[in-house]
């Protein structure tokens, strides 16, 4: 037995050993493929050859684009609730009732937001599963055993860095050959974090565009790593241009027969150093003539363009989008197609396969989730409603074909409350309250019909005097309810 761990330990050294040479070997072509190798372009340019975690941590906590890159994709393709559903019934399947419970409970929409920001910062992340069925960190090395009463009591979303592998299945006849079987998971209480062994079935693990394996995905930030750092140098550097060249230099021309002591070329350099630090405005000398260097300071916003575009063509994420113009008049209905595109897209392609599905049917293998009847769905919040001026154009637009196709008369083909719905986008409360005013309104102009009625009838002289009086008094102050008239017309 003995033999057999040191010779599964050699092989995974031999492995991992294998998989660094690989890359070293990859990495230090970079850059090496013009003017015949002579050149170093990443060396020359200051791009590193072997981006590690830490890296584009650094990048996604410290610079703004690395930021927006890896946050709002994620924002708006998890925008609105998630719904995980068996049947479009309004009676809930005990499946969807225990998806709600821990979907509440242990508010999950939270956990896999985060979960899909630390999968775009490094290869992978995961998902750690607390269960009810140990109380002892010794034993999450463990498999889960299916059991009643097996309950999910948190969910942690781990980073590659704090969810290392630390083995992997070596036999070629399982199902999970070359996948992870125990991680080391860094558990932090407080202050203090220790590392525990963790079996494989208590891990959801979670990835975006494997490229040549099932276990490391592409960083999201990889691609435009040395955009990034272009960026960096072209803002950091039209700053320093700015702090240098606002407040020039200046040069001093001693006069040909003017002689100084040292004691003045100490208060002279007294004098400089107050100057530079703001404590002194001007510089009293005699003997030297100072003039100001020319200022220098450049636009940098054509370079910083074409960086920003050279991004927003590898990412996907439009321009506007990318720098957060993407509301009021700065944006263009194109950029608005496209970003509704790229996120339903990515809702499809990312979200629902490779975070959503994954962990679901992690919970329903090891008995958290029961078994649905049915296959399950996913379904989604809709991405951006439209303004109300969008529903008025769309309505207007609907109501003139319409009045086209029916030659005039609407009414014959389409009831109020569905001209309200289809034409005018109103929703279910806003065209019930409609209703119910045209009804109230149709009733009072009724009433007031039956009053003019009444009026008509023969009466008795007074009476008739008492009538033409109350008559000609309404219409010297109309009743409100005449408005309210015309519009029941209108909509009727």
């Amino acid at each position: 037995m003995e033999q057999k761990n040191e010779q599964q330990e050699l092989m995974r050294k031999v492995q991992v050993f294998s998989e660094v040479l690989g890359r070293f070997q990859f990495f230090s072509n970079l850059g090496l493929d013009s003017y015949d190798g002579s050149r170093d372009i990443y060396k020359a340019l200051g791009y590193p050859k072997e981006i590690t975690w830490q890296n584009y941590w650094a990048r996604y906590g410290r610079q703004d684009i690395a930021k927006a890159i890896i946050d709002r994709p994620v924002k708006a393709s998890w925008k609105g609730d998630i719904d995980v559903i068996e049947t479009v019934e309004d009676s809930l399947t005990p499946f969807e009732k225990a998806w709600a419970n821990i979907y509440t409970r242990l508010k999950l929409k939270s956990i896999f937001i985060r979960a899909d920001k630390l999968t775009g910062i490094g290869r992978y992340s995961v998902l750690f599963l607390g269960l009810n069925d140990t109380t002892n960190t010794e034993n999450l090395i463990k498999p889960v055993q299916k059991k009643d009463g097996l309950k999910l009591l948190y969910v942690k979303a781990l980073s590659e860095q704090t969810a290392q592998i630390a083995t992997f299945e070596e036999n070629a006849s399982s199902e999970r050959y070359g996948l992870p079987l125990i991680y080391n998971v860094m558990i932090r209480s407080g202050e203090n974090t220790k590392t525990v062994k963790v079996h494989y079935s208590r891990i959801v693990h979670l990835l975006e565009e494997p490229i040549d394996d099932e276990i490391y995905g592409t960083p999201r930030l990889q691609a435009v790593y040395n955009r990034l750092i272009d960026l960096e140098k072209l803002i950091g550097g039209d700053a320093e241009m700015f702090w240098r060249g606002a407040r020039p230099g200046y040069t001093g021309e001693v006069s040909p027969d003017y002689q100084m002591t040292p004691e003045m070329l100490s208060d002279l350099k007294t004098q400089i150093d107050e100057f530079e630090n703001n404590l002194r405005r001007i510089l009293i000398n005699e003997g030297v003539k100072y003039d100001a260097l020319a200022q220098q300071i450049a636009d940098p916003l054509s370079h910083v363009d074409a960086q920003m575009q050279m991004i927003s063509a590898v990412t996907g994420i439009p321009k506007r989008i990318l720098t957060g113009s993407e509301r009021g008049e700065l944006s263009s209905a194109q950029d608005k197609l496209e970003w509704i595109s790229y996120v339903t897209s990515r809702r499809e392609e990312q979200n629902e396969p490779n975070i959503l599905r994954p962990f679901i049917d992690k919970c329903i293998e090891i008995g958290v989730l029961p078994k649905p009847s049915n296959p399950y769905m996913v379904r989604w919040d809709k991405l951006f409603s439209l303004s109300d001026k969008e529903k008025v154009d769309i309505g207007h637009t609907r109501a003139l074909a319409m009045k086209e196709f029916s030659m005039g008369s609407i009414e014959e083909y389409v009831t109020l409350d569905l001209f309200l719905k289809h034409f005018i986008n109103f929703d279910e409360v806003q065209i019930e309250e409609i209703i119910t005013n045209r009804k109230r309104a149709i009733e009072e102009e009724e009433e007031l019909t039956k009053d003019e009625e009444e009026m008509m009838m023969p009466e008795s002289d007074g009476e008739a005097r008492k009538s033409a009086s109350d008559a000609q008094g309404k219409a010297q102050n109309p009743n409100p309810v005449s408005g309210v008239r015309r519009v029941s017309q209108i909509l009727k």
